[in-house]
């Protein structure tokens, strides 16, 4: 067997470590939120990014609305999944029925389709917002959700 060249254990060893990771934990108050703007929702959404697009274009930011805030109908180029972590709320997608949400679900918004999400009328929900970048742009705003709309 032959002797394994010095040379070639350190160049090994500077490959491997050129390459280590290390787990990296930000705090939540070096994430500060701020209240979402009225261009994009009704009534009161904190927003607070969780992680921007730092992992291959994909971000997330946990949305807490207030009883009766919602967002305006929005779509997501390449969709969008919906973590709900406290209370209830309810999601619509243009032409449907809107469903109720609660703590606990997960909702999949497909690429391109039109929907809006937040709170009950007289509940709080709190969702993380999972969505990836395409072309720079992770989301395209339209209208806001009409009165009959929400109330429905």
């Amino acid at each position: 067997m032959k002797p394994i060249p010095t040379l070639v254990i350190a160049l090994s060893l500077a490959a491997s470590s050129a390459f280590a990771q290390s787990v990296e934990i930000t705090r939540h108050p070096e994430r500060p939120g701020m209240i979402g703007s009225a261009d994009w929702f009704t009534g009161t959404a904190y927003v607070s990014p969780v992680f921007g697009p730092e992992m291959n274009d994909v971000s997330a930011g946990e949305v807490t609305f207030l009883p009766g805030a919602h967002s305006a109908w929005h779509t997501h180029p390449a969709g969008q999944m919906l973590v709900v972590t406290h209370g209830t709320g309810w999601t619509q997608e243009r032409g449907q029925e809107k469903q109720v949400i609660r703590a606990g679900d997960v909702v999949w918004c497909p690429p391109g389709v039109e929907h809006w999400h937040g709170a009950t009328d007289t509940t709080s929900m709190t969702h993380y917002a999972i969505q990836a970048s395409v072309d720079g742009s992770a989301v395209t705003w339209g209208e806001h959700v009409t009165e009959e709309e929400y109330g429905d």
